[in-house]
């Protein structure tokens, strides 16, 4: 099948790490040109290194964003239009991975706000700057979790549900222009899966598995997809979600 993204602009952010190198590799394997962006400079340039050597087509490019600062944002957004002179994909993967959350403190207001903030209200950052210059028809993909369907950490269940509330609001805000706007839910993402899931958990996942949803919604074929979260790897097993 032939998913129409060669030659456009991918811009992945958090794609030095560990879901979004994987992102940025089966793009660039489509003919994309892909833009990674994250804090770390360093990180950004071990992982075009090695997505070199992965992705043949294009080289992969990279800008410093931080998700957390408005300005940053915005100069990173304005750096890949400067650049390209478009974008047409955004793909939000860059957030604290769940168990680097403090247990803790899951009930802690400062704590809950803080998380909430490096995640959803990161990916809001990034999505408001995108929308005056992403391509019509454009894609929107935020990289989000199982955990909004699980009790035990208010910081880890809200700021997963944020991420999707916020990505149907842009949805419908976009809705007949061209623009669509998903969320991916994968489950625990790790290169070696268990493969049956144990009851009241989020099943295993490979980082391959959750890019190539990615990729395909992003895609061509899939315009008529928006407004919806996507699990990958099994919905969390054994419940029946509200």
């Amino acid at each position: 099948m032939d998913l129409g993204l060669k030659d456009a602009i991918v811009l992945i952010v958090g794609g030095s790490g560990y879901i979004g190198r994987e992102v940025a590799r089966q793009f660039a394997s489509e003919g994309a040109q892909v833009v990674i962006a994250g804090r770390d400079q360093q990180h950004l340039d071990d992982a075009t290194k090695q997505l070199a050597v992965d992705a043949h087509r294009h080289a992969v490019d990279s800008c410093v964003m931080d998700t957390g600062s408005t300005a940053s944002v915005a100069s990173a957004i304005g750096e890949v239009m400067t650049r390209y002179g478009k974008l047409d994909v955004v793909v939000l993967s860059a957030a604290p991975a769940a168990q680097t959350l403090d247990p803790a403190k899951g009930f802690d207001p400062d704590a809950v706000l803080q998380a909430v903030d490096a995640k959803s209200i990161g990916y809001l950052r990034v999505a408001n700057a995108a929308l005056p210059v992403i391509s019509r028809p454009g894609r929107i993909v935020f990289i989000d979790g199982q955990g909004a369907t699980l009790t035990g950490n208010i910081a880890t269940s809200l700021r997963n549900r944020a991420v999707m509330t916020i990505s149907k609001n842009l949805a419908d805000a976009a809705a007949g222009t061209g623009l669509t706007v998903n969320v991916v839910n994968p489950g625990h993402v790790t290169d070696n899966p268990i493969t049956e899931p144990k009851c009241g958990t989020s099943p295993d996942v490979t980082p391959a598995q959750v890019a190539s949803v990615v990729v395909f919604l992003a895609s061509q074929p899939a315009s008529g997809i928006s407004g919806e979260d996507v699990a990958v790897g099994h919905r969390a097993f054994g419940l029946i979600p509200a």
